[in-house]
């Protein structure tokens, strides 16, 4: 087993993966002129290292920003890192970054493979959007050439998928040691919805940055409703604005802040046009004064200052699909009380009572729910409280661990680990 200091096996070649830039192609070279220069691993009972393949930093997504998390919780725990990342044309200069898959190219695709068996286990996140090929099926090609265990984490499990969208999953299933999901509703879906291997399917809690502090926010004179993330049509914006109308008469009138900047697909394609529309929304119904768009870039300390000044955190999401959402896991870990329209996340992480969820074509409920947590203060503290005693079971070391425990498992399977 490779450790943090020891060399490759010598199966496997010490050859770089690098990317032409200038011509867009990409090639296998060796520092040695070609020569494999291995050396026998060192076997020590210790953390694994871990080659994972996703997005990455600079790239700003959900899912760029959960691998350099569970990244960072890997290597709190002594696991060596190594990335390769989906290449989008922004420079990364991160150390861990040791190559780039480049989107439709067979050779890519080989030569990340050969990169991730340099490590002792894989790491692939999985969604449709980011490999190559039709529904990102690079990432078959991908698994197909992996020699050490990997384990592929579904971001996405479809409850409906196109055919080709199934096939994808289910070929991805099959080539995987293990697959991670989020939630338990993921997990059901993925086993009785697909022909998978339920042996294989896991659940591991998505990550949280859990602040040292978790005391509730001091009273304000105008309590903020917080929504954040990446913005664009699907948000539900438009229905806590419709809300702001039944509580602009309260006498601590309550402030909504959304905050986050445009997805950047939605920026290429539509521009500001959701969020402008939204802004004229506000006008229109009379509370533009109490809407406040924060397209500002905030680093994980201020967004974390954010969350937890506010008095409610609120995911109106138009999705009724989804079971994975990691702002709704950092919602939680901040300690604040939650409303959520019903998607199954939701769901089963607010059935302890850390939130509410209100239908999705029920504006009534969703503006009732709000106004009974800004005007009934014990209701929105027991709420606090149940998010801070579940936020420590969400912290990234001890999502990290889970990690760890499966990859121990799966090497301990191949006699790779001692």
């Amino acid at each position: 087993m490779r450790t943090a200091s020891a060399v490759t096996s010598p199966s496997i070649c010490s050859c770089q993966y690098v990317r032409d830039t200038a011509l867009g192609n990409s090639t296998l070279i060796s520092p040695s002129s070609l020569r494999c220069s291995a050396a026998p691993a060192r076997r020590v009972a210790t953390s694994p290292s871990f080659g994972v393949l996703s997005t990455y930093p600079p790239t700003r997504c959900g899912l760029a920003t959960f691998s350099a998390a569970l990244a960072d919780g890997l290597s709190v725990h002594g696991a060596d890192i190594s990335v390769v990342r989906v290449a989008d044309g922004s420079p990364a200069a991160d150390p861990r970054i040791i190559g780039e898959l480049v989107s439709d190219s067979p050779a890519s695709v080989a030569a990340a493979a050969q990169l991730l068996n340099r490590s002792d286990v894989a790491i692939v996140q999985h969604e449709y959007g980011i490999y190559g090929g039709p529904d990102g099926d690079d990432v078959v090609d991908v698994l197909a050439g992996l020699t050490v265990p990997s384990i592929v984490v579904a971001h996405t499990v479809l409850k409906d998928p196109t055919p080709h969208q199934r096939s994808v999953l289910e070929a991805v299933a099959a080539l995987a040691d293990q697959m991670v999901v989020m939630s338990e509703a993921a997990s059901q879906r993925l086993r009785l919805g697909f022909d998978v291997d339920p042996r294989k399917v896991v659940t591991i809690s998505h990550g949280a940055f859990v602040p040292p502090d978790l005391a509730s926010p001091a009273r304000q004179d105008r309590p903020t409703l917080l929504t954040w993330g990446l913005l664009g049509p699907g948000k539900g914006i438009e229905r806590v604005i419709d809300a702001m109308v039944a509580l602009h008469e309260l006498p601590s009138r309550p402030h909504y802040v959304v905050a986050g900047r445009t997805h950047p697909k939605v920026l290429a394609a539509e521009g500001e046009s959701y969020r402008e529309a939204r802004a004229e929304q506000a006008r229109r119904r009379g509370v533009a004064g109490s809407v406040s768009f924060d397209a500002g870039y905030r680093d994980r300390a201020s967004l974390t200052r954010l969350a937890q000044a506010s008095a409610v955190v609120v995911l109106p999401y138009d999705s009724t699909d989804q079971v994975t959402s990691g702002v709704l896991v950092d919602a939680i870990a901040t300690g604040r009380p939650v409303v959520a329209t019903a998607f199954p996340h939701a769901v089963e992480l607010l059935a302890s009572g850390a939130g509410a969820v209100v239908a999705h074509d029920d504006p009534d409920a969703l503006a009732a729910t709000l106004h009974t947590l800004l005007t009934k203060p014990d209701i929105a503290e027991a709420m606090a409280a149940e998010a801070i005693r579940l936020a420590p079971t969400m912290a990234w070391p001890v999502v990290a661990n889970a990690y760890l425990d499966v990859s121990r498992s799966l090497l301990a399977q191949r006699g790779a680990l001692v």
